[in-house]
């Protein structure tokens, strides 16, 4: 297994590339991340996004097109996909695959899960590999996603920060900005972001 990632765009948003069993899975291609992607790929297969806005998904359509390769999108962000909400130019695409919350996909044998934290996003996702989580905007190196653009809500935030907390296996946390860090080192956090939330 290989992970390469970069940041792109002037929110610096980290594009993955998972390569596992001879097979490339992209993750978050936001802005200006095709010449890139495509330099760095031999045998892709799919798109994910752990959630649906325009500095993740920038690259979706272009991608899909060029690779011809499907995109695995939370069902509740997809809509974002497809209208551009915040009007930033966002070049339009359709998730071909709607992921369902908390549920496993499987992508010519790789198996993924994608779970369900909304707050940030009505469907914000970190999606698993192995003991890996691509964890989005959700969680960051000391920090967490915010929860007070259109389409966000604090109450969802506050439930997934309540549900993240009865994850007891580590994981390798690789966020959808910034440096990486660890799940058991973030929750040492979480309580307290369950307060600053609740009271923001």
């Amino acid at each position: 297994m290989e992970i390469k990632f970069k940041p792109m765009g002037v929110y610096a948003t980290n594009c993955y590339i998972l390569t596992t069993n001879n097979k490339d899975i992209i993750i978050d291609p936001g802005v200006d991340a095709t010449n890139w992607v495509l330099k760095n790929v031999k045998n892709p297969v799919a798109i994910l996004n752990t959630h649906g806005h325009f500095d993740h998904i920038w690259s979706n359509s272009e991608l899909s097109k060029k690779l011809n390769i499907p995109i695995y999108c939370p069902k509740d962000d997809a809509f974002m996909l497809e209208n551009d909400p915040f009007n930033y130019g966002t070049p339009k695409s359709k998730a071909s695959f709607l992921v369902e919350p908390d549920s496993q996909i499987d992508i010519e044998g790789v198996k993924l899960k994608f779970w369900h934290f909304p707050g940030h996003t009505p469907g914000c996702s970190v999606i698993e590999y192995n003991d890996i989580w691509f964890s989005g905007d959700f969680l960051f190196k000391g920090s967490i996603g915010r929860w007070d653009f259109p389409y966000s809500n604090k109450d969802d935030m506050v439930n997934s920060l309540y549900k993240v907390k009865r994850f007891k296996e580590d994981k390798k946390l690789l966020p959808g900005h910034g440096e990486f860090t660890t799940l058991k080192e973030e929750l040492k956090n979480i309580d307290g972001w369950i307060r600053y939330v609740k009271n923001s």
